[in-house]
Order: C-alpha cells, then structure tokens, then sequence
C-alpha cells in the first residue's frame, strides 16, 4: 500500500472518531422537575429539598432550584438539573438507594400528587446569550406551535435572535423533547433585574424590529404568529440559592 495514502487514511479515520466524540458528548441537554409542596408544609419542604440537594446533587447532576411567581403554576418549585448530555443520562440512574430513599421519606411527604418532568435541549441558534450565561430572575414563554408548524415558528425565533441581540436582551431558546405537545421555551435571563421589563427600559419593540427587518414587518410577524403559534403564555422564575446545590 502506498505510503502517503496509508497516512492519509489514518488521519482521515482519526478525524472521524474525533468529530463522533465531540458529537456524542455535547452538553446541551437540561432535565426539570416541577413539585408542588402542600401549603401548609412550605418551610418543611424547602428545609428538607435544600439538605438533599447538597447531600445528592453536584457536578453534572448539580440543581438550579426557583420559585414560580406567577403563572398557572404559581406556588411550585422547578429544580433544574443539567446541561449533560444523551449519553450521560443513559448512565444517570436513580442515582442510588439512598438518594431515593432520602426523596421518598424526606421530600416526598411534603408534597401534592402535582408534579411534571420534562428534557429540553438549549438552541444556541436561537439564542441571544450563551447556555451558561446565567441570571437570578427569568421569564419563560412557553410557545407551542401548531400542527405542521414548528419549522415556522423557528424561523420566526431566529428572527428575533436578531433582536434580542440588537436591543440587548439576554434570552436563551429551548425546545422540548420527549415531553409533551411540541414547545419552544423562551427564557428571558433579567441580568439587571425586573425592571428590564419596565416600559421605556428598552426601545419600543416595533422600532426594533422595522429598523431591522424594514416598515411593516412588524404586520408579517403578527400575521406569522397568528397562523403559527397554537398557544403562548409567560410566568416569572426567581432562582433560589438557598435551596439548590452548594
């Protein structure tokens, strides 16, 4: 066999095993539980999920853990777990006998049989602010595309990427897997606090998309919404140091 092609073959098959590591071991992935504690059992809840947090959750499996404001689901705590990978939580588990029996005798009877999990994947395309760019106070919108729809409603995120990055909003897009109706969630990462939100903080909306996109793109993105988008609805998270993992 020739020599230089031999050498070219090896580095050619090298390259491939490289780009399939890099590949599989993309962390992009975020795990959420969402629990409810009776209302009556608040303290005892947050006392007994801060302990086993510290005790159970760090490294990859570490807990980012909010309070939900407002919203349908007012009242809750969402315990963020992630980013990881696929391939690693095929290897997660349970995480052991002791850290179910810890959730089971500890957490467990502090709460209502109201509880849901799902797996986003964090867009970057999408996104105005880096996965790990992180804040204490957030807004998601939760935006469920029609039937058919969802390459459509990407592209109209993608437009507002553009934006969110012109007016300085730090948002980080997700969407759903294996969990449910398709969902895109916009995570809107307040860096300066809530009166982000405050009128006359940022440039009207409507200026900043017709300067970018030109007069009357605004009517399209209306007229695109309406026809794309099933169903859309907000709620404000505010992070819980307290309770997650040390």
């Amino acid at each position: 066999m020739n020599t230089n092609y031999f050498k070219k073959l090896i580095f050619f098959c090298f390259g491939l095993l490289i780009s399939g590591i890099a590949i599989s071991q993309v962390k992009n992935v975020i795990s959420i539980q969402r629990v409810f504690p009776k209302i009556d059992k608040v303290a005892e809840f947050e006392k007994a999920i801060a302990a086993h947090a510290k005790k159970y959750h760090s490294g990859e499996v570490a807990w980012r853990v909010f309070s939900i404001e407002s919203g349908p689901d007012f009242g809750g705590y969402q315990l963020t777990e992630g980013p990881t990978s696929w391939e690693a939580l095929d290897n997660r588990g349970d995480l052991g006998d002791a850290h179910m029996a810890d959730w089971n005798k500890n957490i467990a009877i502090y709460l209502t049989d109201k509880t849901t999990n799902s797996y986003v994947v964090y867009e970057e395309s999408l996104s105005s602010v880096g996965l790990s760019d992180l804040s204490d106070k957030i807004q998601v919108t939760h935006v469920y595309p029609k039937i058919g729809k969802t390459g459509k409603v990407k592209a109209i995120l993608k437009n507002l990427k553009a934006v969110w990055s012109a007016e300085g909003s730090s948002v980080a897009v997700y969407s759903a897997n294996a969990s449910g109706p398709s969902q895109y969630a916009v995570v809107t990462r307040f860096k300066q606090g809530l009166k982000e939100k405050a009128s006359g903080f940022r440039k009207p909306f409507k200026e900043t998309y017709e300067g970018i996109f030109g007069e009357g793109a605004l009517d399209t993105y209306s007229d695109d919404i309406n026809r794309c988008v099933q169903e859309a609805w907000s709620e404000l998270l505010f992070l819980r140091k307290d309770l997650g993992s040390q």
